[in-house]
């Protein structure tokens, strides 16, 4: 027999999804005008104009300004992923430390730099490091940039480490224990690996947004995509134009990433499905359940 499928909500009738037609035709209609709207209020603004868009077939502004940009935001982004993966590991086993002193200091330096926004922080680093002199003057936008995406999304992935691992049956720190392992040990070996297997596509989600905050250092003069295709809108008078197109750069790789993530949490389901049913058919075989008081054959 085979199992029922249980749901949340009853199938529609044919009322109901005449409703639902009738809703979905009104919003389509209004979304529809709406864009209309946008439209003819950009063209008769000239903004559709050719001439405004005629500039990016250019070889020249796409090597000489969008893809250094782009260069450098992926730059900032992977150096800030690395560096947020080290921070926020290190600090989320820290939350999760036997040591009182440990997890309390863990917890102040992630909830502060999970408390402030990251634009501040940039702001804050670029000042400081361009008053102290720590760093080359031309380089301190981009250091800026990398440590104020570092320490907001590093304090993210130090919480989701500590909630995957407390979010793990309790199970699998006894059965650590019993084998021998220490607290530290069972949580290295055992706790962080299963999580960290969890944690995948909210890691990917996160680098998604690292490399959306990176447009912020335009604020801190940092020469990223954002930052560039202001300039050429600003040379030839078409910003509107360099927005989008910098818009859609970013909207390509975001969803590259976000893709990943889909693939990866259903790649990760069913290899946990694989492994669970090569566990079963690999085990012994179990015996036939006997119903109590039916006779037995000899």
């Amino acid at each position: 027999m085979s199992a029922q499928q249980s749901v949340l909500f009853d199938a529609p009738g044919p009322k109901t999804k005449r409703t639902i037609l009738i809703i979905n035709v009104i919003g389509a209609a209004v979304l529809l005008f709406v864009l209309y709207l946008l439209f003819k209020g950009l063209g008769d603004a000239g903004e559709l104009k050719p001439e405004k868009w005629n500039v990016f077939a250019q070889g020249s502004i796409w090597s000489d300004y969008l893809l250094p940009g782009l260069m450098n935001t992926l730059k900032a982004a992977a150096i800030s992923i690395v560096l947020a993966l080290v921070f926020g590991f290190v600090f989320g086993l820290g939350r999760l430390s036997h040591m009182t002193w440990v997890r309390v200091i863990s917890s102040i330096v992630v909830e502060f730099f999970r408390a402030v926004p990251v634009l501040i922080m940039m702001i804050f680093f670029w000042l400081f490091l361009g008053g102290a002199q720590l760093v080359p003057p031309d380089q301190s936008p981009f250091v800026a940039v990398v440590l104020g995406l570092t320490f907001y999304n590093g304090s993210v992935i130090a919480e989701l480490v500590r909630s995957g691992v407390e979010g793990l049956p309790k199970g699998q720190r006894e059965a650590g224990i019993a084998i021998g392992l220490t607290r530290g040990q069972s949580l290295r070996s055992i706790e962080v690996p299963q999580a960290l297997t969890a944690m995948l596509p909210a890691l990917i989600g996160q680098f998604v947004i690292i490399l959306k905050d990176s447009a912020l250092g335009s604020i801190v003069t940092y020469n990223e995509l954002l930052y560039s295709a202001n300039l050429v809108g600003t040379g030839n008078g078409n910003v509107f134009q360099a927005l989008v197109v910098a818009a859609a750069i970013f909207i390509v790789i975001n969803y590259a990433l976000s893709a990943l993530a889909k693939w990866l949490s259903r790649y990760l389901a069913s290899r946990g499905e694989a492994g669970a049913a090569g566990h079963n058919d690999g085990g012994a075989e179990a015996p036939p359940a006997q119903v109590m008081g039916a006779p037995q054959t000899l």
